[in-house]
């Protein structure tokens, strides 16, 4: 089983900046690659920005691309993400997990953008 804490969440008006924080533990954390994800209500749950384990490469959504950054400290087993330019449409609970192979699911951290 391999846990997966997120935290970072909260509420912000359209336009301002959130940094979230996931902490991974009980895998070998720097031999994965990690990524972002997000749910809002009434929606599937979508990929939001991923990275290799050596930081080497990323990518990102269409939708968030020029707004938000993901980065990682192997040394912390932590996995970043640096929100900019918020837009309601942000809106959704935010989880971290791998870009392909799945783990279990952490209980993610709310964002939440006000007009």
């Amino acid at each position: 089983q391999v846990q997966l804490v997120e935290s970072g969440g909260g509420l912000v008006q359209a336009g301002g900046s959130l940094r979230l924080s996931c902490t991974i533990s009980g895998t070998t954390f720097n031999l994965h690659a990690v990524a972002w994800y997000r749910q809002a209500p009434g929606k599937q749950r979508e990929l939001v920005a991923s990275i290799s384990s050596s930081s080497r490469s990323s990518g990102y959504g269409d939708s968030v691309k020029g707004r938000f950054t993901i980065s990682r400290d192997n040394a912390k087993n932590s996995v970043y993400l640096q929100m900019n330019s918020l837009k309601v449409e942000d809106t959704a609970v935010y989880y971290c997990n791998r870009p392909n192979a799945l783990w279990n699911w952490g209980q993610g951290t709310q964002v939440t953008v006000s007009s």
